[in-house]
């Protein structure tokens, strides 16, 4: 069978190489006639005719068969089984002989020792990453709740923040993506805020809010102040809490009476935690107030807001920035003080700063409405007779802490202030007059008076035309 099998591959690889086209009943061309030769061999001799007919159906017959002798010539063993092969392509070399089985080849396969460590290991790396994966999200879990107060308590804390942890930076200043110079912001001191909230019990990991902080730059954001804060207040919320006018801002209502100085005003607002004093004198002195009244060329000098911190009941930040705190009194100077006022003040000869000098004197000096209007016609029949006014409460204002009259030292002193030495009006007011004082600097009485003694059994005045009359009343008094 094997030299048959050969053979044949032989002739159909010939019959391949010349590409030859195959007749219709016999092989003709070069490479076949080996072929036909053994077609002959297999069927027989066809070359006579068949008369009858009945050759041709025995031949159509064995044709048909073909297929089934060739399987039977080429596979005798009728375990195998054909493979069908591509023409085109060669027929593989025989396989080699199998090499004899022995014992072992028919035991049970066992797993190698490679295989079950890779097991292993696979298992123990699984296990890593589960258990890290678990410490992860425990992680998460805490962050996220502390960051978003997930499960506190309901409390409240109240928290100060105080100036001296508030810092000025100078930065560029950007219009538009556009350079145009330089601005000064507070930075507050993050480490301070967060050992506060975490000592309040209002935040847990003071690490994570520093980094909360850092990335939404909430040091530019925090104000000094006082601030009540709820323990249901997540990270955000508790920055934009500790910014002034925000929930969770304290605020009081303070009553400056009038005739308040501005020493006295700024120690008020200093007992009260809304400022301190020195940060009050350095922002009277030295911010640029943006309202007309005020004279720039005075700018440095923090007595040029004395007479313009107009007395009412004012509600305050506690902490808040000393420059926002007075700014309250002057924009509220800014809406009493009228047109109508500064023309009054043009029409009488006299400009609107020398009428509230006028009024802060009558305001320390007069004892109820009704004198207020006679206590400004003396100032002013004196100013316009050459007089020196002669008024105490002057010399009394460089010695705030004094109590009660000026002793002979007050009265001798050499001062601008002592209106008894120096004629003329003080160089600044000597106190924040009310609208009643203002008005009655602006509308005086039109009297004949010089003088004024306080009639200690009625608490009022007494006024008088001339100088004895004064000395007359004045020996009646103890």
């Amino acid at each position: 069978m094997n030299d048959d099998l050969k053979k044949l591959n032989e002739i159909f690889e010939r019959a391949d190489s010349k590409k030859e086209e195959i007749p219709e009943e016999r092989g003709t061309g070069a490479g076949f006639e080996e072929f036909n030769i053994f077609e002959d061999e297999i069927f027989g001799d066809k070359q006579d005719p068949d008369p009858d007919g009945k050759e041709n159906l025995e031949k159509t017959t064995a044709i048909r068969d073909i297929p089934k002798k060739l399987d039977e010539m080429l596979f005798k063993d009728k375990d195998d089984k054909p493979e069908k092969k591509d023409e085109n392509v060669k027929r593989k070399k025989p396989a080699q002989e199998e090499l004899p089985k022995d014992e072992r080849d028919y035991q049970p396969v066992r797993q190698s020792r490679e295989y079950r460590s890779g097991c292993l290991g696979g298992l123990l790396y699984f296990g890593f990453v589960a258990c890290i994966s678990i410490v992860l999200a425990v992680l998460a879990w805490m962050a996220a709740s502390d960051v978003l107060a997930l499960g506190n308590d309901d409390f409240t804390a109240t928290i100060s923040i105080p100036t001296s942890v508030i810092s000025s930076e100078t930065v560029d200043k950007y219009e538009d993506g556009v350079l145009k110079g330089t601005e000064d912001i507070s930075v507050a001191d993050i480490d301070y805020v967060a050992d506060t909230l975490k000592d309040e019990g209002l935040i847990e990991y003071k690490s994570l809010f520093k980094f909360y902080c850092k990335i939404s730059h909430a040091a530019n954001k925090i104000d000094p102040g006082l601030y009540e804060l709820k323990s249901t207040y997540d990270y955000r919320a508790l920055i934009k809490n500790m910014q002034k006018g925000a929930g969770g801002t304290l605020t009081i209502d303070i009553t400056i009476p009038e005739g308040y100085t501005m020493y006295k005003i700024f120690k008020t607002l200093e007992e009260e935690d809304v400022a301190s004093y020195a940060d009050l004198m350095e922002a009277a002195a030295n911010y640029s107030f943006n309202y007309d009244f005020l004279d720039p060329d005075k700018l440095g000098d923090a007595a040029r807001l004395e007479g313009y911190l107009f007395p009412d009941t004012y509600q305050f930040y506690i902490g808040m920035q000393a420059s926002s705190a007075i700014n309250k009194f002057l924009e509220n100077y800014n809406y009493r003080v009228t047109d109508d006022m500064e023309s009054r003040a043009e029409s009488m000869g006299y400009s609107m700063d020398d009428i509230i000098n006028i009024a802060s004197m009558i305001e320390k000096e007069a004892a109820n409405n009704d004198e207020r209007q006679l206590i400004a016609s003396v100032i002013y029949n004196r100013i316009r007779s050459g007089m020196t006014l002669g008024i105490d409460a002057t010399i009394l204002y460089v010695h705030p802490d004094h109590e009660g009259e000026p002793d002979a030292d007050m009265l001798e002193e050499d001062s601008p202030y002592n209106t008894r030495i120096y004629s003329g009006l003080p160089p600044t007011p000597i106190a924040n007059p009310g609208l009643a004082s203002i008005n009655a600097a602006l509308y005086p009485s039109d009297t004949n008076y010089l003088y004024y003694r306080l009639d200690e059994e009625s608490g009022t005045h007494r006024f008088f035309q001339t100088y004895e009359q004064f000395l007359a009343f004045s020996g009646t008094q103890g």
